[in-house]
């Protein structure tokens, strides 16, 4: 039997870090439960809530204090990433049982190409089931699974049907079964794709799908025509084998902070601390970047992006953090606080690449930085992260204790 087209699914662990709380301690299941920050001082946002909780309206990213308005009955844990992080493999380990074609997004959810698998263990919907079933029974958590023939609608068919579910958009039916959706439902079509988008009366998927490709790279960038190419199906991004390295095409770090940015002076000791995050980062991958770019949430989680390229292709902290700073000052407004800050290196070039010398540039300051910094990272990976810091941290700051991890985008994704 020979088949002509890929079998993708995407599973999707459900309210991972609460369920995996609850497959822990079972007297938790059936009560309202969130994941993150200290219950007793209520500082802190909610990273994962539990079906019970979200009935009452809590939401991931809320502050604790809004929380319990919400639902009096709130339990509060605080998050144990060793448990997620040994669960998630165990998951993984599941997955690898019908195919070494796994791509992770992230902690809780994963691309599965079973195209190959199918021979043995039937078709996609059937896998999908099985692997749901057995998620359940050997690890106590649930998960949801789209299948399809190419990555974007498999994501979207996880995300529509929750929690414990498989949903199957084939090429028959994902028409009629997915283009009447607002197009913020496409992965990668975030609140200022669809503000844009909205502006030219395009309001679902199946609309934006009928424009040109030319129309969408026009009012959306270069990424509008991959935005396209996932809304008609024809996203032919494959999907990784199990512990390869697709390559990097950009690397960020964002913070939602435990309590609202107030001035400009909060906004920067919390743009050190991501800049630094991701010069590390570009650092221990060896990599460069020639382009920033700088997303503010502000309290009404309207959000916004600015970007600029580099003189120089960079992975210095300093740089990096005066960059995204100047772009904050030259285009913020302070109309709202604001809730949460990304910063994001991109345009990545190998490490130290040879460049064109500008005469009106400090090149022996950019020396100086790159020197400090190298040690300012020695220091910290022999004796921990608090062994050395920026003083402007000891004014605090509204990161919260449990920072995210760094967000790595593949190519296939830009």
């Amino acid at each position: 039997m020979i088949f002509t087209e890929r079998t993708i699914l995407h599973c999707d662990l459900n309210n991972f870090y609460a369920s995996a709380e609850c497959a822990r301690n079972p007297e938790l299941k059936g009560k309202p439960l969130a994941v993150g920050g200290n219950e007793k001082d209520r500082h802190g946002i909610v990273l994962a809530k539990s079906n019970e909780a979200k009935k009452f309206g809590v939401k991931t990213g809320d502050k604790l204090s809004e929380a319990y308005d919400k639902c009096k009955d709130l339990i509060i844990l605080n998050p144990d990433f060793d448990l997620y992080l040994r669960l998630s493999k165990q998951v993984r380990g599941i997955y690898a049982e019908y195919t070494d074609m796994i791509e992770p997004f992230g902690i809780d959810e994963a691309w599965l190409d079973v195209t190959g698998s199918m021979r043995i263990f039937g078709n996609g919907e059937k896998i999908a089931n099985e692997i749901r079933e057995r998620v359940k029974r050997e690890t106590g958590l649930t998960i949801s699974v789209g299948v399809s023939f190419c990555k974007s609608f498999a994501k979207l068919g996880s995300d529509m049907k929750k929690p414990d579910a498989v949903t199957v958009i084939s090429k028959e039916n994902f028409k009629e079964k997915i283009w009447n959706l607002p197009i913020g439902y496409l992965l990668f079509a975030g609140y200022s794709t669809v503000k844009t988008l909205n502006k030219y009366g395009i309001y679902t998927i199946g609309e934006f799908a009928s424009s040109s490709p030319e129309f969408a790279k026009k009012i959306l960038g270069k990424n509008g025509h991959g935005l396209w190419v996932s809304a008609n199906g024809i996203d032919d991004a494959p999907v990784a084998f199990y512990g390869e390295k697709p390559p990097i095409k950009s690397i960020g770090r964002g913070i939602t902070c435990i309590d609202n940015l107030k001035d400009n002076d909060e906004v920067l000791r919390v743009i050190k601390e991501l800049s630094f995050a991701v010069s590390e980062k570009l650092i221990s991958e060896r990599l460069e970047a020639n382009s920033l770019s700088l997303t503010v949430k502000t309290e009404d989680l309207k959000i916004t992006s600015y970007s600029l390229n580099f003189i120089f292709p960079t992975d210095n902290e300093t740089e990096i953090c005066e960059n995204a700073f100047e772009l904050f000052k030259k285009n913020f407004e302070w109309r709202k606080k604001v809730r949460s800050v990304t910063v994001r290196a991109y345009n990545l070039t190998g490490y130290k690449n040879p460049h064109q010398i500008k005469l009106s540039y400090n090149m022996e300051r950019r020396e100086k930085l790159s020197f400090e910094e190298n040690a300012y990272i020695g220091i910290k990976k022999k004796y921990g992260n608090n062994a050395v810091f920026s003083a402007d941290r000891l004014k605090g700051t509204k990161i919260p204790s449990n920072k995210p991890e760094y967000s790595v985008l593949p190519t296939a994704f830009q």
